[in-house]
């Protein structure tokens, strides 16, 4: 090994905590940082590449077949900017029930298509064939039905009955249909005066939503008014292809800015200390022959190992952390491997290794410059008359001497007491950003879970559909099991509303539709009473109050491209039903695709409701528990069961946020504290002396102690009062961003959850880390023997 190599050896052995807070620092911001990034980049890889392979449709578009032709939409493919098109396909929104089932499913958009199709939304088969005959279908794989090979299903709502087999499962990258037949299958497949065309087509230039907008008026400027009745742009299932890992970047980079901010301040506070403090070293390595460069090397070098071993560990995390994010979209996609991009590792680790590098070399480029003669003579000496007005000041305040001695000591050494304090503010932002998202997603999944009833009586489950394939070989599974009588909902609300302590209820009651240009189902919930009060979270307008009104969530509002005081038809019902949007509501579920509105409103298209949930409040002084268990032995004979309301604990995404979140809080305040000890014990160490004469004069270990811990009294405050606003502030920017990912826009009560009683805790977090940070040092002081002291020089 080289004379420069045992020099950084030696340096990066004797500073062990100098070479911890570095290694630490630096692995925190590099797992955030390659966590951020990839997600930032892999997030969309599935959908791009199944896009591209099964050259997907950048528009959709559903015609009305009483508006317009199939001769004029064929000539709508040469349109300006049109570079390839398919159709058109005849459509129709049908109902199944499946394997002789009474109940009916879900409504489904069924396409017919001779074929998977080659040029334009090329439909890949998961399983089985495609459809080659009448009474055969293909399923979709997100279609409502869980779909089984050679399962039946009937139609019995249309014309002749029509039965189908399904033959095959597929999948279209930009969920043009839930299934496909032949198109000589469609007509029987079409109630009279119902049906429309569907059209796909590929634009030459189709990045930004503004082109799918120009493109759509392109195509359906020749065609009559009216005749178009709904789109569906690529972008829009990209997005929600893409929001399950979307919604992780914004906090991720923010969580990547604060470690790599705060390493750089660490590595660059520790070489200068390590300058500051070996300057006798450094002369005697001059006298030695090193040259001005290679001491800088030197001192760049001990700061490096460490960084790389932390780089490399933070590496190692980063791609740990991103198995339980990516793994739902690998699943969607059928992704065998969704790996983090090469490039993504290795832009992070030359940044995060170059910053260090040039911190480190700022900071050492004084021990190059320093003169050898200087540095013997100088040595270790620190100066004397530093702060003393600061020890005069704290002397004439009514405080125990050794409290005074501490709180005058950070004026001794300003930079060193600089770079603790910013290793605190930077511990205190994260903790209050933490906490902040902590509530913030608590109120999102208080919005979702719509929780503010003290009493439920929940509706009684759907029929799903089969659950594995029809009949088939095979032995006898034996007879089926009895279901269980549905309970009468006018039953149970008489019940409800006799019962002692009732105070406000709703009932609710969630059927399935279609809305035209949009395939899979949207969920239409139909209050009977007023469900203002039951937790809905309004964003913008207004709740309903009237029959043929509806308040919808974002995701709905920018999958059918309409806002507040637009309509929309909902298909698939006895009828079409006709609502005009007065609310935007937060509500998460089912992607965003829900409807609500009153059950009048569906009165004449589904006048049988009756998977309906009750929501109750009771009266002030009456005990939830007792009104369940009273309210039961009226509803159990009727086949319904009460139980107390409340918020569940909320889906797998807000806990990876919140583990997330608290690990990486956790190694900023780690960071934090360990900046704190390096300080501090440097501190000790150069007043080892002053120590030892103050023990002469009769301070005790508890008054050491005690002095030590108050020299970072004022770094913590100070960081701690201006941590606070700062982490308030970051919050109110990734907050919305995130919601932006999702496609949801968060109300005020999402984003302004803090309140003036949780601030000052808050503020005294840079104390408390500060204090966790001194201990060490403090107890070494406080142990360290008199005679020792007085004589280190």
């Amino acid at each position: 090994m080289s004379a420069l190599g045992k020099v950084v050896r030696s340096g990066v052995g004797r500073r062990r905590v100098q070479t911890l807070v570095i290694g630490l620092a630096t692995m925190m911001a590099v797992a955030a940082s390659v966590l951020g990034g990839s997600l930032l980049v892999v997030s969309g890889a599935p959908f791009d590449d199944a896009f591209a392979e099964q050259h997907g449709a950048h528009l959709s578009v559903q015609f009305d077949a009483g508006r317009v032709g199939a001769g004029q939409l064929e000539k709508s493919k040469g349109s300006e900017g049109v570079s390839a098109a398919a159709g058109p396909f005849r459509t129709a929104t049908v109902t199944p029930r499946s394997d002789g089932r009474a109940n009916p499913g879900w409504p489904m958009t069924v396409v017919g298509r001779g074929d998977p199709g080659r040029d334009v939304d090329e439909v890949a088969l998961l399983d089985g064939r495609w459809p080659t005959r009448s009474g055969e279908i293909a399923l979709s794989a997100n279609s409502s039905v869980i779909p089984a090979m050679g399962m039946k299903l009937a139609f019995p709502d249309l014309p002749g009955d029509p039965t189908l087999t399904v033959v095959g499962v597929a999948r279209s990258v930009t969920q043009t249909a839930d299934a496909w037949v032949l198109p000589s299958q469609m007509p029987a497949l079409t109630a009279p005066g119902s049906g429309g065309y569907q059209m796909l087509y590929r634009f030459t230039d189709a990045g930004t939503a503004k082109l799918i907008t120009a493109g759509a008026k392109g195509v359906t400027q020749s065609l009559p008014p009216r005749a178009a009745v709904g789109e569906q742009s690529w972008l829009t299932v990209k997005k929600s292809a893409e929001q399950d890992t979307a919604v992780y970047v914004p906090f991720l980079l923010a969580f990547g800015a604060l470690g790599l901010v705060m390493s750089v301040l660490i590595v660059g506070n520790v070489v200068a200390t390590a300058v500051g403090t070996g300057t006798r070293r450094i002369g005697i390595l001059k006298a030695a022959g090193f040259t001005p460069a290679q001491v800088v090397r030197a001192y760049v070098g001990q700061a490096l190992i460490p960084a790389a071993a932390g780089t490399a560990l933070g590496v190692l995390a980063g791609h740990l952390l991103a198995v339980p994010v990516l793994a739902e979209t690998e699943e969607v996609y059928g992704t065998s491997s969704l790996g983090i991009a090469p490039w993504v590792d290795l832009t992070v680790i030359a940044g995060v290794l170059g910053l260090v590098a040039a911190t480190a070399w700022g900071s050492a480029l004084r021990a190059g410059r320093l003169r050898t003669v200087d540095a013997l003579a100088v040595g270790r000496n620190s100066s004397a008359g530093r702060g003393r007005w600061a020890a005069r000041l704290a002397g004439r305040l009514p405080l125990p001497r050794p409290v005074a001695l501490g709180l005058a000591r950070p004026f001794a050494r300003p930079a060193r007491a600089l770079a603790m304090g910013t290793a605190v503010l930077f511990g205190t932002v994260a903790v209050t950003f933490t906490v902040g998202m902590g509530a913030s997603l608590g109120q999102v999944m208080k919005a979702k879970a719509h929780a503010a009833a003290d009493v439920v009586v929940p509706a009684p489950m759907p029929d799903l559909g089969p659950q594995g394939p029809g009949p088939g070989p095979g032995p006898d599974p034996g007879p089926a099991p009895e279901k269980q009588p549905k309970a009468d909902s006018a039953a149970v609300a008489a019940a409800i509303k006799s019962a002692a302590g009732t105070g406000k209820y709703y009932s609710a009651a969630t059927v399935r539709t279609s809305v035209s240009g949009l395939t899979g189902t949207t969920d239409v919930t139909a209050f009977t009473g007023d469900a203002s009060w039951g937790g809905y979270t309004m964003v913008s307008g207004r709740w309903i109050d009237k029959p043929g009104e509806a308040v919808v969530p974002t995701p709905f509002l920018a999958a059918t491209g309409t806002r507040v005081g637009d309509t929309v038809t909902l298909n698939g019902l006895a009828e079409p039903v006709t609502v005009r949007i007065v609310g935007e509501v937060l509500d998460p579920r089912n992607d965003g695709m829900q409807v609500f509105t009153d059950a009048s409103t569906l009165k004449a298209a589904h006048p049988d409701l009756t998977e309906t949930s009750h929501h109750i409040t009771v009266t002030s002084g009456t005990e939830v528990a007792a009104y369940v268990d009273a309210l039961n032995k009226d509803l159990t004979p009727l086949g319904a069961t009460a139980r107390a309301g409340g918020l569940d604990a909320g889906g797998d995404m807000v806990g990876t946020l919140n583990a997330l979140s608290g690990i990486l809080t956790l190694m900023l305040v780690a960071v934090a504290a360990l900046g704190v000890l390096n300080g501090v014990l440097l501190d000790t160490r150069e007043r080892v002396r002053e120590l030892g004469v103050h023990k002469a004069l009769g301070m005790t270990p508890g008054q050491t102690i005690a002095m030590v811990l108050t020299s970072v009294v004022v770094n913590g405050l100070a960081a701690g009062a201006m941590g606070v606003p700062l982490g308030v502030a970051l919050h109110g920017l990734v907050l919305p961003a995130m919601g932006d990912s999702v496609g949801l826009r968060l109300p005020e009560s999402a984003i302004a959850v803090y309140h003036g009683a949780e601030l000052l805790p808050l503020a005294l977090g840079g104390l408390l880390i500060a204090t966790l940070g001194a201990l060490l040092p403090a107890g070494w002081a406080a142990r360290a023997r008199t005679a020792t002291a007085l004589r280190t020089e």
